[in-house]
């Protein structure tokens, strides 16, 4: 049958798949991923390597190691970290970049270790960024990052895939980032809520290499779990260039001619005829500068339209993995050359990578930047992540080039955050309020979504031994779409370490409804809405349930770090998003009235068919395939991880 891009190459990385098995959407199975970066949180995924028993990294070429975070730290706790992670990589052979060398989602895609058709994982969320190479890139969690170290393999949950068709081409003055804050404030209703997103059409040729990285990296914001686009000429171009760098730095083994060669005779892509879950098509002649927020990437207005408001700034950012690279600080000093930052304004400027600077020092574009006033910052994440220098301040509104406006995110809950390209940043720091460099007009595309019915391909589970072909329980409605971790499991308790597993059950739910505690009873079948989890990582929000003696939870959809985490603990998740709607409109009543816990009856569920019965009718749920049931069978990630050690 044919395949997508992310099911081709999941294919090509999974580990011991049963004979014949092809990948689908829904599956969920064991994949040895090319390369894992982890950048400052490898001080922390360190002791969860060691809690696992492991002593030596199973492929010391696989992990990749950026100190990117926290630079601007000086102390003495933040360097003996710094200190400790880079004489472990030096310990097991692993490479590391130092703070100053760049963010590292930048570094490793000017350094050679994302490749076209390969699944390239960080423990980071933006590492949708590498699918601009026609890699599959997704994030994982730090549980997962130790087991790549120990074994050189995890798991994964292969998503559905949405086809964005682009079309026309991007007007002069219109960029990348305007097309991403276009996409995530038209279509900001779940549309490619954890789904892989594969660009197609015509308006991609159009894309300079740097626009596909801004695309691929903020697709993380707009929900998705991969952001893919072909390979091409452009892409052929840029690998070139950064294997001729590479190449006279003696790392011609990461990325040459002879595989660049390859991959444009036979370019990794999906099957003509593959299944996809809906299409949405954009026309790039009809998008023009717009900025998203304040506060969210859900919303979004016309420059033209809000430059007219005069929306005082007091900072500016020109930073990050989004847009720090050559094109971007060029774009942004073609607009301040001969101009000042406005009186009352901060810019920081910091590059994506040291060699991002150098070359911005060498054609003159950072020089530019420097004499109209912008405040240099080391290559790193800094302000977009609320560290270092020029942070906002309760009351202050600030505009960034950056991926992620969230309330606090970049400093204060009380200051306002928008964000926008390069050169509309720019133009704001001079002007002093929010304004474009130019007047381009106020449109926007069309909304042009279709659901194309897909629905995952039923078929038999191949059950393990010692798993249960089916179980039983009580179902136990939570009528809530987006019930987030804090709900779940307050944010009084997560950073409590003396709670015992006991203890932990009684806080389940309690910001949710206090009532849970009550009504809840060992081997419930919790059924709730769409995007269970979202919100913070914190494992209790899974962990908590599980000791309340909650056998597993169905919903219309999750969250996946909650996904992960929760596997990663042997707690079951599964999707069905009909069983979810059933047994909501049969309480809907209840529901409606402010009912949030509801107990529904008895519940089966047949792992071998991948189906859930209730009230005499069938739902299907996504497969729990045989490396889901070997992960929970072993009590979770470490202890697979342990065993597989033979510890």
């Amino acid at each position: 049958m044919a395949q997508t891009i992310t099911e081709k190459v999941i294919q090509a990385h999974a580990v011991g798949l049963q004979p014949g098995h092809e990948v689908r959407a829904g599956d969920m199975v064991t994949v040895r991923p090319a390369h894992v970066m982890t950048h400052d949180n490898t001080g922390a995924v360190l002791p969860k390597f060691h809690a696992i028993g492991a002593e030596k990294v199973a492929d010391p070429a696989q992990p990749v190691f950026t100190l990117d975070h926290n630079v601007q730290d000086a102390s003495d706790a933040n360097l003996a970290k710094y200190r400790r992670i880079e004489e472990f990589a030096a310990s097991q052979g692993v490479t590391f970049f130092p703070a100053g060398a760049g963010i590292g989602h930048q570094l490793m895609v000017e350094q050679g270790f994302v490749h076209p058709g390969t699944l390239v994982v960080a423990s980071d969320s933006h590492s949708n960024m590498y699918g601009a190479l026609g890699a599959v890139g997704t994030p994982v969690v730090r549980t997962d990052a130790a087991a790549i170290w120990a074994t050189g393999t995890t798991w994964w949950s292969v998503p559905r895939t949405v086809k964005v068709v682009l079309d026309g081409a991007l007007r002069p003055g219109v960029t990348g980032k305007d097309v991403i804050i276009t996409l995530c404030g038209l279509y900001n209703s779940g549309e490619v809520l954890n789904a892989a997103v594969e660009f197609h059409g015509p308006g991609v040729a159009g894309l300079s290499l740097s626009e596909r990285l801004t695309i691929s990296n903020m697709t993380t914001e707009w929900g998705a779990l991969v952001g893919w686009f072909p390979f091409d000429e452009t892409t052929a171009a840029y690998l070139r260039q950064r294997a001729a760098v590479l190449a006279a730095r003696g790392h011609a083994d990461r990325l040459n001619e002879t595989m660049i060669a390859g991959w444009e005779t036979e370019p990794p892509g999906p099957d003509a005829d593959a299944d996809y879950a809906a299409e949405i098509i954009l026309d790039l002649g009809d998008v023009s500068p717009h900025v998203s927020g304040p506060d969210t990437v859900a919303v979004m207005r016309p420059v033209a339209e809000i430059a007219l408001e005069k929306v005082k700034i007091d900072k500016a950012y020109l930073l990050s993995c989004t847009n720090a690279r050559l094109d971007d600080l060029v774009e942004a000093a073609a607009v301040l050359r001969g101009k000042r930052v406005a009186d009352g304004v901060e810019l920081y400027l910091a590059a994506a990578s040291a060699e991002v600077q150098t070359a911005a020092e060498a054609n003159g574009a950072w020089g530019v930047l420097l004499e109209a006033g912008a405040r240099a910052l080391p290559p790193g994440c800094g302000a977009c992540i609320g560290l270092g220098v020029g942070l906002l301040e309760p009351g202050e509104v600030g505009i960034s080039a950056t991926n992620r406006n969230f309330k606090g995110r970049m400093g204060s809950r009380d200051a306002k955050a928008y964000l926008a390209s390069p050169a509309v940043v720019a133009a704001s720091a001079a002007a002093g309020f929010i304004t474009g460099p130019e007047e381009i007009g106020v449109s926007a595309p069309a909304y042009r979504f279709t659901d194309l019915g897909w629905r995952p391909v039923e078929r038999q589970v191949a059950i393990r031994e010692g798993f249960p072909a089916t179980l039983e329980g009580r179902a136990l409605l939570l009528p809530t779409d987006n019930l987030n971790t804090d709900g779940i499991y307050g944010k009084d308790v997560t950073y409590r370490d003396d709670l015992t597993p006991e203890q932990m059950a009684g806080y389940a739910m309690a910001n949710y409804d206090p009532a849970f505690q009550n009504i809840a009873a060992e081997g419930d079948i919790i059924v709730a809405g769409r995007n269970f989890g979202t919100g913070s990582s914190r494992e209790q929000a899974a962990t908590a349930l599980k000791y309340r003696g909650i056998r597993m939870v169905i919903a219309a959809s999750f969250s996946q770090t909650y996904l992960r985490n929760a596997f990663n603990n042997a707690f079951i998740c599964l999707e069905s998003p009909a069983l979810a709607e059933a047994i909501r409109s049969a309480f809907a009543g209840k529901a409606d009235a402010g009912t949030r816990i509801i107990p529904a009856g008895e519940l089966e569920i047949d792992f071998r068919s991948a189906k859930a019965r209730w009230r005499g009718a069938g739902y299907p749920l996504s497969p729990l395939g045989p490396a889901a049931q070997e992960l929970v069978l072993a009590g979770g990630l470490e202890a697979l991880t342990r065993a597989r050690l033979g510890l």
